[in-house]
């Protein structure tokens, strides 16, 4: 290739000139070992940048509107960046008169999706036992109304939150009770427990409930169109 070295050129070879004005290549391609360029300075076509290759870029830097991409392996980032993921609710579908001291309920559950707006995966229940859809950290929550007809008091009715996290032995975490007064006619009473319980493993982390009262006599009016007895289960972020 020939190169031509003058005072008023610089040095001119085929495709390129050095001169005072800089390097211009106007054929074929410019290799630098680095680049010291004002971003002023930088005009025409950009070739493209991997993305995988940008690291450590600062928090300010980072503006407009994320549209996806911004998670880990189990759909959240951080604690709670997407929101809440995972929001069910399961209601009784009959009556329950509960029978005195504690009791599990472990039949007529049924998932309440046509009354409430749920999110995500459903829980799952056999016998009264519920199972959770991923790990987490959940808002657990159970309510009812209690009513008794007739003259004699309850001093307690209420629910008990019980979990494992074995997949066998259950310890009660929350319990909340209310009272009936003595008289005549429908007396009520309403409770409502809540629990927050860390799920590492879905195959043994567990929950289920009871109903506590004084004696026999006392009703849970409920069904398909009433739902005076429900359960929350809400996913608030990862375990």
């Amino acid at each position: 290739m020939a190169i031509t070295i003058s005072g008023t050129n610089g040095i001119v070879g085929a495709g390129f000139t050095v001169d005072n004005s800089g390097v211009s290549v106007t054929a074929g391609v410019g290799t630098f070992g680095s680049l010291a360029a004002p971003a002023a300075g930088l005009t025409g076509a950009l070739p493209a940048l991997s993305a995988a290759s940008l690291t450590s870029i600062p928090a300010a830097n980072i503006v407009g509107v994320a549209t996806a991409g911004f998670g880990n392996a189990s759909g959240a980032f951080g604690q709670t960046g997407q929101g809440i993921t995972v929001h069910d609710v399961w209601s009784l579908t009959a009556g329950l008169d509960p029978a005195g001291g504690s009791n599990d309920i472990t039949a007529n559950w049924a998932r309440s999706n046509s009354y409430y707006g749920t999110i995500g995966s459903a829980m799952a229940e056999s016998s009264g036992i519920f199972t959770f859809p991923s790990t987490g950290i959940y808002f657990v929550q159970i309510y009812g109304t209690f009513f008794r007809n007739g003259e004699s008091s309850h001093n307690y009715t209420g629910f008990n939150i019980l979990t494992t996290t074995n997949n066998s032995g259950y310890a009660s975490q929350q319990g909340e009770y209310s009272s009936i007064a003595a008289q005549s006619g429908n007396t009520y009473s309403f409770a409502v427990v809540s629990y927050t319980f860390d799920v590492t493993n879905t195959s043994t982390h567990k929950v289920k409930f009871q109903t506590v009262v004084e004696g026999s006599g006392t009703s849970i009016n409920t069904g398909p169109n009433s739902r005076r007895l429900n359960v929350f289960f809400t996913r608030l972020g990862d375990t």
